[in-house]
């Protein structure tokens, strides 16, 4: 990562400031990077909910329990009611993606 060792000072007037804050706030960047990111023509995305990151979080898990699964089943150890967890499993993902697509 490039040192970042120049400081730059700038006045902006009150609508200016209140513009580049809404924009730190929506995506949840600092106010610096959020000028990198308008300096650089980086497209500012609003940060995501509480909510939707949850939702991915336990999908993530969800993920690893099928990995899980799955290496047992490779290995050749595993169960009939491995087989039917990972579809409980993959039916669940699809429904917390319908949840996350919805948003």
């Amino acid at each position: 990562m490039t040192e970042k060792n120049r400081f730059l000072s700038v006045r902006l007037t009150e609508t200016a400031r209140k513009h580049l804050d809404e924009l730190a706030e929506k995506s949840g960047l600092s106010l610096s990077n959020t000028i990198r990111a308008c300096i650089n023509g980086t497209e500012l995305r609003e940060r995501q909910s509480a909510e939707i990151k949850d939702l991915y979080t336990e999908i993530n898990r969800i993920g690893t329990n099928i990995n899980q699964i799955a290496r047992k089943i490779n290995a050749g150890i595993g169960t009939e009611s491995d087989v039917w967890e990972t579809l409980f499993l993959l039916s669940k993902v699809y429904q917390l993606m319908e949840q996350v697509a919805e948003r």
